[in-house]
C-alpha cells in the first residue's frame, strides 16, 4: 500500500490523538491521600508514572530515587549509530521531565527492605514507603565479556550501540570505516533477556544497507550468530527475518553465545553446544548479557526459581505487574519479570495498568486493568524501510493500524514512525499524556 508523506503525518497526528484519548489520565476529581510512594528509577517508566500520579493524586508524597543526571531516549541510539542523528539527540536532563510535586533524591538505591518497607540510598539516607514502584531498568553486564571494555568502542572495528549515546556515535564511526574498507562483520545477541531484542537484527540490516549504498557490499561479509535456534522469539517474525537474512546474503549460525573478545587478533569466542568456537571480525557490535541491577538481585524481590531468578527480574504478576509476595510493590519496564515487554512501547501500556492498581489500592479497592504483554519493535531492515512488529504474550501480532500498516512488510511509513513519530509519542508518555 502506497502512503504519501502528507497521509503519513495525518495518520501520525490522528494516532497520537487516539492514543492520548485512550490512555491519558482521566480528568476526574483527584484522590486525596497521604500515601508515601517511592519510585526507584527516573527513566521512561518511573517518570511517566510520576507524571500520571501528579494528575490523579492530591496530597501524596511521591519520591523518585535515581542518581542519573541525564535522561536517555534509548530508541534513538540506533539512529545515532546509523549516522542519522547526533549523540545529543537522545540526551536531556532527568529533571526536565519530572512533575514539580515530586521529590527527586539524586542518588542510587543501595538496599531495599520489603518487610520494613524502606529503601536505603547509596548516601545512607533511609526512605520509608507505603507503596514502592521498581523501575530501575537493566544492567548491561559488560564485565561478563572477557577482554572487553568500553574504552575499546570506536576502535579497531568494535561498536556497542547499547552502551549510550556517545558510544552509539563511536559505533557509527567504526561501522562507517568498516563499510568503506570491507571485511568480516559479526553480529549476535546475548542469551539473557534483553531490552529491545530486535536491536541486534536492526543493526545487522543497517550495516548491510550502508555497504550497499556505498557499493562496497561485495567487499563485506556479514555473519549473524544467533544465541539459540532462532533469530526472534515470535515464530512468524523469526521466519520473516530468516527469509530476509537469506535474501541479503548473510551467513548464519545458531546456539552461539558470546564469551570473549580478543581485540588484538580480532576474534570473538562463543560458547556453543560443541564447545568454544572463535569467529573473526573486522567490525562487531558488542551486546553484553543483561540482568537486573545489583540492588534488586541482592534483595528479596526477584523470582525465586528459573532463569528470571538467575537474572534477577522482579517477581510480579504478568497481568497487573504487582509483586507476588509483597502486594504494596509494583515493577515497571525492563526490570519486570514478565515474558515480554522490554521496550519503551511496552512501558506506555504498562504504566496505566500500574496506575490503575496503585490508585485502587490507595482507595481500598481492586484494580481492573490488565497488561497483555504488548511489545513493539520497529524493525529497521534498511535506511528508509522498517517493519512495525507488535505482539503480545501469546506471540499474536497486534497491529495498531490494521489495513494501513502491514506488520511484516518493509514499509516507508513504518520507517517514518520510527524516525519521526516515535520520539514525539515517547515524550508525551514521559509527560503522562500518552
Amino acid at each position: 500500500m502506497q502512503t504519501s508523506r502528507r497521509q503519513f503525518f495525518g495518520l501520525a497526528a490522528g494516532a497520537a490523538a487516539l492514543i492520548g484519548a485512550q490512555t491519558a489520565p482521566a480528568r476526574a476529581e483527584k484522590v486525596k491521600t497521604k500515601a508515601r510512594i517511592v519510585i526507584l528509577g527516573a527513566g521512561a517508566a518511573g517518570t511517566a508514572l510520576a507524571n500520571r500520579l501528579d494528575e490523579r493524586l492530591d496530597g501524596a508524597e511521591v519520591t523518585l530515587i535515581d542518581g542519573r543526571k541525564e535522561h536517555l531516549y534509548q530508541p534513538g541510539f540506533t539512529l545515532i549509530a546509523s549516522g542519522l542523528k547526533p549523540a545529543g539527540y537522545s540526551v536531556t536532563r532527568t529533571t526536565d521531565w519530572l512533575p514539580a510535586s515530586a521529590t527527586l533524591i539524586p542518588e542510587y538505591a543501595a538496599e531495599i527492605d520489603p518487610v520494613g518497607k524502606k529503601v536505603t540510598t547509596a548516601g545512607g539516607a533511609t526512605v520509608d514507603y507505603d507503596y514502592l514502584i521498581v523501575a530501575l531498568g537493566i544492567k548491561l553486564d559488560w564485565d561478563a565479556i572477557e577482554g572487553f571494555s568500553l574504552d575499546l568502542v570506536g576502535k579497531d572495528g568494535i561498536g556497542a550501540v547499547y552502551a549510550g549515546a556517545d558510544y552509539a556515535a563511536k559505533t557509527w564511526a567504526a561501522m562507517d570505516r568498516f563499510t568503506d574498507e570491507g571485511g568480516e562483520g559479526l553480529f549476535y545477541r546475548p542469551a539473557t533477556e534483553m531490552k529491545c531484542a530486535g536491536a541486534p537484527l536492526k543493526y545487522t540490516f543497517i550495516t548491510d544497507d550502508c555497504a550497499r549504498k556505498k557499493d562496497t557490499r561485495g567487499k563485506v561479509n556479514i555473519t549473524y550468530a544467533a544465541h539459540s535456534k532462532s533469530f526472534f522469539g515470535v515464530p512468524i517474525v523469526n521466519e520473516k527475518v530468516r527469509m530476509l537474512f537469506e535474501d541479503r546474503g548473510f551467513e548464519t549460525t545458531f546456539d552461539h553465545v558470546l564469551k570473549a573478545i580478543d581485540p588484538g587478533r580480532k576474534l570473538a569466542t562463543f560458547s556453543t553446544p560443541e564447545g568454544e568456537k572463535e569467529l573473526p571480525y573486522d567490525f562487531t557490535n558488542v551486546i553484553p548479557p543483561q540482568v537486573a541491577p545489583d540492588v534488586i538481585r541482592n534483595s528479596d524481590l526477584p523470582w525465586q526459581d528459573g532463569n528470571w531468578a538467575s537474572q534477577g527480574w522482579v517477581e510480579v504478576d504478568k497481568g497487573n505487574l504487582r509483586h507476588v509476595r509483597y502486594p504494596e510493590i509494583f515493577a515497571l519496564g525492563d526490570i519486570a519479570g514478565v515474558p515480554k515487554g522490554k521496550t519503551a512501547a511496552s512501558v506506555k501500556w504498562q504504566v496505566p495498568v500500574v496506575e490503575d492498581h496503585l490508585i485502587a489500592a490507595i482507595e481500598g479497592k481492586e484494580g481492573t486493568a490488565v497488561y497483555n504483554g504488548y511489545t513493539s519493535c520497529p524493525l529497521i531492515t534498511r535506511i528508509g524501510r522498517a517493519m512495525l512488529i507488535e505482539f503480545d504474550y501469546n506471540n499474536n501480532l497486534t497491529p495498531s493500524f490494521p489495513g494501513i500498516v502491514a506488520p511484516l512488510e518493509e514499509l516507508w511509513i513504518s520507517w517514518l514512525m520510527k524516525e519521526v513519530a516515535l520520539k514525539a509519542t515517547y515524550n508525551a508518555m514521559l509527560r503522562g499524556k500518552a
